[in-house]
């Protein structure tokens, strides 16, 4: 059953990533999110290689997040996976 979720979660992505990748993050408005860049489905934080909140313009508050594969997706940043995610690694970087 994991490796099915697995690939589902990864069917998933690559769906998200075809559907989004007209949006460029490279304007000063392509740091903000938009509603049709947001993913919804929880990250397994071995995917993730980084994360990075919004500027304050943006008119969404959200968190970027890069995976390993360079790929960006917006989430929530009140998302509880995404809250849990952020303590382990603020934890796990003040320990080291």
């Amino acid at each position: 059953p994991q490796v099915a979720r697995l690939g589902l979660l990864t069917l998933l992505l690559a769906a998200l990533w075809t559907g989004s990748q007209g949006v460029s993050f490279r304007s000063p408005y392509g740091a903000c999110c938009y509603k049709e860049m947001f993913i919804r489905q929880k990250i397994p934080a071995f995917l993730i290689r980084s994360y990075q909140k919004t500027p304050s313009h943006c008119s969404r508050k959200a968190v970027r997040v890069e995976l390993l594969k360079g790929k960006k997706f917006c989430v929530d940043w009140e998302e509880g996976w995404f809250q849990q995610y952020r303590r382990q690694k603020e934890s796990t970087s003040t320990s080291t």
